[in-house]
């Protein structure tokens, strides 16, 4: 992979920016379409190996923010269940060749689109399932391997912390810290798995400024444009994107 190519700068770019316009103005819950757009330019474990450490950048500078308002309960369940999630994830990555990758991101990204509009429509109701302990090391589990493979671990977290009742507040900074510790899990199978190297680094480290521009840009758009509008284009988006991956997969 030539980091520096116009090719993956044309995916690179616009993925960032929306991941960084996401966790800046409109919650996280969308960030991980950055990967989806991305693995359309390269290899998905490459994708997802150069995505990694910008999503780090920006939940460091949104931790701050919301240091010790979590809910611990919740917290310890989510990152105790993420683990084997991880684990579990890394070995299909291990096995996996990239068509089946690429399916199976977009069937992540699919399947989020569908669990959000589902939610949003009232037609999935989360509120009465179970909040207990074992509740959180499940919604963990799968929450670990679909951020493993994705980025997208956002929808089993919320399954969970949604039936908790929780303060907009506690929820927020509940999904930064949570995910702020699984992303630091990731760091060790991905480098077990040869995703991370020379190439994708600099890729990082030039994209950075991309990255906070793209929160920065959040935080504009978040007082000026409605959010049903922003999550109406990302899903419209997704499910471009997570179509076309399954398409090239099976390809």
């Amino acid at each position: 992979m030539d980091p520096f190519s116009v090719q993956i700068y044309a995916a690179a770019i616009p993925a960032v920016l929306v991941a960084g316009i996401s966790k800046g103005g409109f919650g996280s819950g969308a960030a991980f379409a950055g990967a989806v757009i991305l693995a359309l330019a390269v290899e998905p474990p490459v994708a997802l190996a150069v995505m990694l450490p910008l999503l780090m950048v920006m939940d460091v500078t949104a931790l701050p923010a919301y240091w010790r308002r979590w809910d611990p309960v919740a917290a310890v369940a989510l990152c105790a269940g993420a683990v084997p999630g991880v684990i579990v994830a890394g070995l299909v990555f291990r096995s996996a060749d990239p068509d089946t990758l690429r399916i199976l991101i977009g069937a992540v990204a699919l399947g989020f689109v569908a669990f959000q509009l589902a939610r949003q429509s009232g037609v999935l109701d989360v509120s009465g399932l179970p909040a207990g302990r074992a509740a959180g090391w499940f919604w963990g589990c799968v929450a670990g391997f679909t951020s493993f493979v994705s980025h997208a671990g956002g929808p089993p977290a919320a399954v969970y912390l949604l039936s908790r009742g929780l303060t907009k507040e506690t929820y927020q900074a509940t999904t930064v810290v949570v995910f702020w510790i699984i992303n630091m899990m990731k760091i060790g199978p991905y480098a077990w798995l040869g995703a991370f190297s020379a190439q994708t680094l600099w890729l990082d480290l030039t994209l950075i400024p991309v990255a906070v521009a793209g929160i920065g840009l959040g935080v504009w758009l978040h007082r000026r444009v409605a959010s049903e509008w922003y999550f109406r284009v990302t899903y419209a988006l997704l499910v471009v994107t997570g179509t076309k991956l399954i398409w090239d997969g099976l390809a």
